[in-house]
């Protein structure tokens, strides 16, 4: 190989190690993540903070769009059971991971979570959205009642806006969709149950006896 042919060779490597490194290397979105934590077959390094005891020997994994009917139907008829029964008790934890995929305003939605998480109220701005869910795109989760939904949570107002407008989180939303493609999730909402022995998989806003089904014997 000649000097050129050289030269040329070695600048394609430096474009390719870049880009690498300019989407794992930490950022102000991976900074405060454990870039390592894992739950079966998935990458949960980017998703929620876990719901419940890290410890609890079984993980839920939860696949979700803030604009799918579906999940709202799950969020209110069957997540309270499990909370009660599972999560509050120590038996099991969850974890979310967005699979924004409906409608326009489906990924800032997931990424106005995690500015709320910068202020330690991921979890409660999770559930405003689901308690205050409408149609797909209807406006109900454009910016401007994205940042209201803040303002009535008390978070600091100029923070979240900042966060929301510069799109801070719109890599950490992209890693948790491809997590889904990766998984075979196709839809939502989609669940892995993640125990000592291995992994299963449910489709779909199952009611509680289903998730029931599978947890017991992994206790």
């Amino acid at each position: 190989m000649n000097k050129k042919g050289i030269i040329v060779g070695v600048i394609v490597v430096a474009i390719v190690t870049g880009i690498s490194v300019s989407y794992l290397s930490p950022s102000s979105e991976t900074v405060n993540l454990d870039m390592g934590r894992t739950h079966g077959t998935i990458s949960t390094a980017m998703a929620s903070p876990i719901l419940g005891d890290p410890s609890a020997p079984i993980t839920i994994v939860e696949f979700g769009d803030y604009q799918c009917e579906r999940c709202y139907e799950w969020f209110h008829e069957t997540k309270p059971s499990i909370v009660q029964d599972y999560i509050d008790t120590g038996k099991a934890n969850l974890v979310f991971v967005d699979l924004a995929f409906l409608g326009k305003d489906s990924i800032p939605a997931s990424m106005a979570t995690y500015c709320a998480e910068d202020q330690e109220m991921y979890w409660e701005y999770h559930d405003l959205l689901y308690n205050f869910q409408e149609h797909v795109d209807n406006g109900w989760a454009n910016s401007e009642r994205l940042k209201a939904f803040a303002f009535s949570l008390g978070l600091d107002k100029d923070l979240f806006e900042s966060c929301l407008d510069s799109e801070k989180y719109s890599k950490r939303v992209q890693y948790n969709i491809q997590q889904a493609r990766e998984n075979g999730v196709r839809g939502t909402p989609g669940f892995f149950i993640v125990g000592p022995n291995g992994q299963q998989q449910i489709g779909g806003a199952q009611p509680f006896s289903v998730f029931k089904q599978i947890l017991d014997p992994m206790i």
